[in-house]
């Protein structure tokens, strides 16, 4: 009697996938966001405005990076950053 291992389902019948994606890797984007903001909220409060500036622009990269985390765990087309 001959064994052959099991190969698994074929492509044609797996049908589609989704990439693995971490979601806590969303959460900890949106915290460093989150955080970003009240770091720039205090800044313009003391009158730093350069430091809230760059505070923003990194709140708007975190929220990015977790939109972007999102649509990929969701199968969606990637965003379209203007």
């Amino acid at each position: 009697m001959n064994s052959i291992p099991e190969q698994g389902r074929s492509p044609e019948r797996a049908g589609p996938t989704r990439p693995s994606v971490d979601l806590d890797e969303a959460s900890r984007q949106l915290e460093l966001a989150a955080h970003d903001v009240a770091v720039a909220m205090s800044c313009i409060a003391l009158g730093d405005l350069d430091t809230a500036h760059t505070s923003v622009i990194t709140a708007r990269a975190a929220a990015d990076a977790a939109e972007e985390v999102l649509r990929v765990s969701l199968g969606m087309a990637p965003s379209r950053i203007l």
